[in-house]
């Protein structure tokens, strides 16, 4: 990977996390025991999504990524079957990572 694209991820990641924590105000949501799980589940998220962005087998457009106390959440569409395990076997080899709900639904492309 070049070294342009992986500061862009980079660069991607960070604002991700900045903007969740400010647009939230470092609320607490329903479900996350403090701030701290919060801020935690966003950057598992975050990891989740910049992963996508650098495998080219996957979609990161058209998949979301939701974390709650370290369970993390796929959904949205794939085009095939191999880009839903994908998804589910990258997500997983992010830390922290406790367990993974993989509800992606494979649909193929329309023309």
């Amino acid at each position: 990977m070049s070294s342009l694209k992986t500061s862009s991820v980079a660069w991607f990641a960070t604002l991700a996390i900045l903007g969740a924590v400010a647009t939230s105000g470092c609320a607490v949501t329903s479900g996350q025991s403090s701030v701290g799980q919060f801020v935690d589940d966003a950057t598992i998220s975050t990891r989740v999504k910049a992963r996508f962005a650098e495998d080219s087998a996957i979609s990161a457009a058209r998949i979301q990524v939701e974390t709650l106390k370290g369970t993390v959440q796929l959904s949205g569409f794939a085009v095939t079957q191999a880009e839903k395990d994908r998804a589910g076997q990258v997500a997983r080899g992010v830390p922290d990572v406790k367990q993974l709900r993989n509800d992606i639904i494979v649909r193929a492309a329309t023309p």
